[in-house]
């Protein structure tokens, strides 16, 4: 099983989780469908041209999304995600950016409730190619101890005959 337990996380720790992720216009496109977001600034050029933007922005919560799944096989592939705190864009971003993150762990300790469980509070940020930070957040994960996280199950295929 990969990712981190409880155990391998610190205070202080800083995670630079390695995936970028390329944002295309069908990304853009297809999440503000799916979401029901009929804000016309995300899919209509002619609107957003208008705007300061100059063009569309990517939905928000897509970014949101694609920031906190880059750092998933670092920080929460053993845990259970409790919310999202503090949640900030500075900046925005546009179709053809690619988004990177890295987490801060803030604080650690024992699950009351839950002994086989810790609890972890992080803050991501998302930055883009050139290095502007489009998105800060916080969040807080119940995260499994070694030995007591659900097992992946490992299908074989059958043996020909």
């Amino acid at each position: 099983m990969t990712g981190r337990h409880y155990e391998d996380f610190e205070k202080g720790m800083m995670i630079r989780h390695a995936l970028g992720r390329t944002v295309t216009p069908t990304d853009n496109a297809w999440f503000t469908l799916l979401t029901v977001n009929n804000n016309p600034i995300h899919f209509d050029a002619h609107y957003a041209a208008q705007t300061e933007f100059g063009r569309p922005p990517v939905n928000s919560t897509f970014t949101l999304a694609v920031v906190t799944g880059l750092s998933v096989a670092d920080i929460s592939q053993n845990a259970v995600n409790l919310g999202w705190d503090e949640v900030r864009m500075p900046a925005p971003v546009f179709e053809g950016d690619t988004l990177y993150a890295q987490t801060e762990i803030l604080n650690c300790r024992e699950s009351k409730s839950r002994p086989n469980m810790g609890l972890v509070e992080i803050k991501t940020t998302g930055f883009k190619q050139d290095g502007t930070v489009v998105m800060q957040f916080r969040r807080t994960i119940l995260v499994y101890k070694r030995g007591h996280s659900p097992q992946h199950p490992l299908p074989a295929p059958e043996k020909s005959k």
